[in-house]
């Protein structure tokens, strides 16, 4: 009967510390590089803040951040951003010869002045009344940053196998890039091998698995999506030759989920002069619409953001996945779901309660500094 006893107790002591070993593994925040083209739409900068949210929840480390669009302002606002929220040590990188911006934002037939700046180069270069930055960041050129590849090289080499998630909210330069990339004074090894090793999962937003609607507007899965369409060929090589799991965000994910302008003033009342509120009233105009309420900031789509809450949160039930399947992106920049059982690509869906939810979690994490919000009810 004591051996019995003892048995049981000792299974029992087993279980207890693997469910002890499995809430630490829970626990551990989720270590991501963001790779992301910050410049056109202000829902990269939302999608940082979010990780910045995370992190400060112990649910998320930020390795680094690189940029698939080849523009300076593009690095000094990331910098300027981790900085506000109390990381200015985050390593930024940025692609040589890369998708280049427009040389001026002239809007989409928005009402925003034509040959005005982005909103990167514009909050980059405010100044207080003494000619400082208004927004202190160490990467004042953007062009010092390291190159985008090299940077991922190295910060990957660095950490233990198997746990990176990698979020890609741009052009998939940078990720093809790496996947091709040679042996280095950070790792031995190819580029995707290195990959192989230390990611555990991509989670990208690129591509279009189902049409949506809302409202009037109307989003086709046989049109290419914007991420895919502004490099085919990188996009092509990375769904080809990524050696991880991955789970895409498709278009209709965001676009179906808005964030409301009327969240983002209440979020950032006590801090109206944070680079967050003050990029979204700046790109307010362009992206209103006729039915947005005179003097309401615009209610915003959130596809990078999607991505992001997947990756570090995945398994609260905000989305669910296809089955298993390989993506194909076609010439024309299509992407294309193909089923098949041994796949490593899913994609994210979602019903209206899921929606809901989902877009609750983004809003809450969307939100102004550590130091402003304990002065946040």
């Amino acid at each position: 009967m004591k051996q019995a006893v003892a048995a049981l107790a000792a299974i029992v002591l087993g279980a207890g510390l693997m469910s002890g070993q499995a809430q630490a593994r829970d626990a551990a925040p989720t270590s991501i590089i963001l790779d992301t083209d910050m410049w056109g739409d202000i829902d990269d900068a939302l999608a940082l803040a979010m990780l910045h949210a995370l992190q400060d929840r112990g649910e998320a480390r930020i390795l680094a951040v690189t940029s698939s669009t080849d523009d300076r302002w593009c690095a000094a606002y990331v910098d300027l951003l981790d900085t506000a929220y109390g990381r200015p040590g985050i390593p930024v990188g940025l692609v040589r010869n890369g998708v280049k911006p427009l040389a001026r934002w002239a809007g989409d037939g928005a009402p925003m002045d034509a040959g005005a700046p982005m909103y990167t180069e514009y909050v980059a270069k405010l100044r207080t009344l003494d000619g400082t930055p208004k927004f202190p960041h160490s990467l004042a050129d953007g062009d010092d940053a390291p190159e985008a590849v090299a940077l991922l090289r190295k910060t990957l080499a660095a950490q233990p196998d198997a746990s990176v998630v990698v979020v890609a909210i741009g052009f998939s330069t940078n990720l093809a890039r790496l996947l091709a990339s040679g042996p280095d004074a950070a790792s031995p090894l190819k580029g995707r091998d290195l990959v192989r090793r230390k990611v555990r999962l991509l989670s990208i937003m690129a591509g279009r698995f189902a049409d949506a609607r809302v409202g009037d507007e109307v989003l086709l899965k046989s049109r290419p999506e914007y991420n895919i369409r502004k490099d085919i060929p990188s996009a092509r090589a990375l769904f080809r030759d990524w050696p991880t799991p991955i789970v895409a965000s498709g278009a209709e994910v965001g676009f179906t989920l808005r964030m409301k302008g009327a969240d983002i003033q209440r979020r950032f009342a006590r801090a109206p002069d944070h680079p967050i509120p003050i990029t979204y009233r700046y790109m307010d105009q362009t992206y209103r619409s006729a039915t947005a309420p005179s003097g309401a900031l615009h209610d915003h789509k959130t596809f990078d953001l999607t991505s992001v809450l997947y990756a570090v949160r995945p398994d609260r039930g905000y989305f669910s996945l296809s089955g298993p399947g390989a993506i194909k992106v076609l010439p024309d920049g299509v992407a294309r779901f193909e089923a098949d059982a041994r796949g490593s690509a899913r994609y994210l869906t979602l019903d209206d309660t899921q929606r809901a939810r989902a877009l609750e979690a983004m809003t809450a994490l969307v939100g102004p500094s550590p130091l402003e919000s304990r002065q946040i009810p």
